[in-house]
């Protein structure tokens, strides 16, 4: 499940000159804050076409600053720049791609039809930077109809946390091996996949394929990253699990059950669902992988107890 990062409010505008031609909304950032902070909203050369952030009084603004040069231009060059201002203390990083793809825009239609220069369009610039506002804010995704032959099409894609250093005895499992396209990744992970089982821990995948140690952590933080598999402890008999509320879904999702029964029955015989339910509500504070065994016996039931640790912890 991928959860959306909370939302910052989003403030463009667009600087000419160092000063600031339109916001939204209205005076939202004060002269003497833009006065302060000009000077890296509208840098010098080295700095155009990248993007800037800028953390200053209890501002964080997000720009990307653009030079146009034509001789059209009194000075030869068009220099302006669209921010997005935040509070402070908001993360930013999802927004990166979308500024620098919005200046892109306005490059574009400043190079067609000098949307950014000629007062007639230059006008339409305060409605588009409110849109833009609302529909970043509300839904993440905006499209913005500008002329017969342009759209503006932008999208926040949240950014994933980064991901937790592997250590030597974490034990990679999948979330769904179905869904895994291996030839998408590149060879060392292909390598390492048969060996992904939800028992093998990194110290033993590494010595069961021949590679480097860094490089089988490197390959599953990967891996982590894009959600593909999770990392769990080592299974142990005298290990102690418990179970959670969240053991009410399985007791009420039909679907859940089938797949549940389908990944810790043995081969060629499914358990009976109240068993594996039973054994679920057995683990408890105190009681160890080896006591529910001794007091159920998990094989007359068909039950791989190890998978039962495995699914219920990832």
């Amino acid at each position: 499940m991928i959860r959306r990062p909370p939302r910052s409010t989003l403030f463009p505008y667009t600087t000419l000159f160092r000063s600031v031609t339109f916001q939204v909304p209205e005076n939202y950032v004060l002269k003497d804050v833009f006065d302060a902070v000009s000077v890296y909203i509208i840098p010098k050369t080295e700095l155009h076409n990248k993007v800037i952030t800028v953390n200053a009084l209890d501002y964080k603004i997000l720009g990307y600053p653009v030079a146009i040069d034509s001789h059209i231009y009194p000075r030869n060059s068009l220099i302006f720049n669209v921010c997005f201002v935040c509070d402070g203390s908001s993360r930013t990083v999802q927004y990166e791609t979308v500024i620098r793809k919005l200046s892109g825009y306005l490059v574009g239609l400043e190079v067609e039809c000098q949307f950014l220069s000629k007062e007639e369009t230059k006008c339409q610039l305060p409605q588009i930077m409110e849109r833009i506002l609302i529909e970043l804010n509300n839904n993440g995704i905006c499209t913005i109809p500008i002329n017969e032959s342009n759209t503006i099409y932008l999208r926040v894609v949240p950014a994933s946390q980064d991901p937790p250093l592997v250590e030597d005895h974490h034990v990679p499992v999948f979330f769904n091996r179905t869904a895994f396209v291996a030839s998408q990744w590149d060879l060392t992970t292909q390598q390492i996949l048969p060996f992904i089982d939800g028992f093998n821990h990194i110290a033993k995948i590494a010595a069961e394929t021949d590679v480097e140690i860094s490089l089988v952590k490197a390959c599953i933080q990967n891996m982590v990253y894009y959600g593909v598999v999770t990392l769990i402890p080592i299974f142990q008999y005298s290990n102690v699990y418990t179970v959670t509320p969240n053991i009410q879904q399985l007791a009420e999702d039909k679907s859940l059950q089938e797949e549940c029964l389908k990944y810790i029955g043995r081969p060629g015989n499914l358990p009976n669902f109240r068993d594996v339910f039973t054994l679920y509500c057995g683990l408890a504070p105190g009681t160890t992988v080896r006591d529910l065994c001794i007091r159920f016996n998990p094989h007359t039931m068909h039950v791989d107890e190890r998978q039962i640790c495995v699914t219920a912890i990832a």
